[in-house]
């Protein structure tokens, strides 16, 4: 049975954990914010580019350009975005588990080879530990986010596309949709996926002027298309890394409070049993006293 010493020792160890958990929190709630609003940014443009590029696409352009080419699968490169850090709930849980997912039911039985492209300290000692291919690794970019990065693995992952390395590149990761909604979305990135001219409806076709040509400007776009696109996923990994974060820290709080209070109603219980246990060996005492 717990000693009243104990009951204290612990309440004060649940404070103390209970005020990191806050700090956490408000950390995380700072750093989302500004991630949210790179996001929110983000996006439009992502979208606007790949509409763009749904415009000025025919079929002769998916003829001629490899990177939309849908040629047989044999490989696939998996990129798995993580975080490099934990303490934030399912996250990265939910994440490993559509990877393996993926690969279970995706790849093995069509008897495919893939190589995973690991972003994020948790995936990577995850897969690694358990003999899956990884191919690369990327840790510790999270903690300043840079464009740079996403042209570098972009530029990796294109041209690993090109030489035949592998056929087909698909990115996991968590879509950032509210504070405490995540959505984990598996995306194809290459070959490129576009609806071509004769997809689109001929209702919303407008007639342009291009300068210098359309073909030009086709051929400038798709490479930035691809770094734009895999920016976006990076951002909203992340800003979805902190929504996670904040939420987990903010449960975390509230249990702690309830078990302090849990743990001090216990405590004055077992004060108060002390008490009158003490009270009665006194009484007890006395009369023995009185009667000899």
């Amino acid at each position: 049975m717990a000693t009243l010493r104990d009951i204290k020792q612990r309440i004060k160890g649940v404070k103390s954990t209970q005020q990191i958990t806050k700090a956490m929190k408000m950390v995380a709630a700072a750093k989302l914010r500004r991630s949210q609003d790179a996001i929110i940014n983000a996006r439009p443009y992502a979208r606007k580019i790949q509409n763009l590029l749904s415009d000025l696409i025919s079929d002769d352009d998916i003829n001629s350009n490899p990177l939309f080419f849908q040629r047989q699968v044999k490989s696939v490169a998996i990129i798995v975005v993580t975080a490099d850090r934990g303490l934030c709930g399912a996250f990265n849980t939910n994440i490993i588990r559509e990877a393996n997912r993926f690969i279970e039911e995706e790849i093995i039985p069509e008897k495919l080879s893939y190589s995973l492209f690991c972003v994020g300290k948790k995936g990577k000692d995850y897969f690694s530990k358990r003999n899956f291919p990884v191919s690369d690794s990327f840790v510790g970019i999270f903690s300043s986010l840079d464009y740079s990065f996403a042209q570098r693995l972009s530029d990796r992952l294109i041209n690993g596309f090109l030489n035949g390395e592998f056929d087909k590149v698909v990115v996991i990761f968590n879509e950032f949709k509210s504070i405490i909604q995540q959505k984990i979305v598996v995306e194809q990135y290459l070959p490129i996926l576009v609806k071509t001219s004769s997809e689109k409806s001929t209702n919303n076709e407008t007639n342009y002027i291009y300068e210098p040509n359309r073909k030009s400007i086709f051929d400038f776009l798709v490479p930035k298309n691809l770094k734009a696109q895999m920016w976006r996923f990076l951002l909203e990994s992340n800003a979805a890394e902190f929504a996670a974060r904040m939420t987990a820290m903010d449960n975390a709080t509230t249990n702690a409070k309830e078990l302090i209070r849990t743990l001090n109603l216990k405590y004055n219980k077992e004060r108060q049993a002390s008490i009158t246990k003490e009270i009665l060996e006194i009484v007890s005492g006395a009369n023995a006293l009185k009667s000899s």
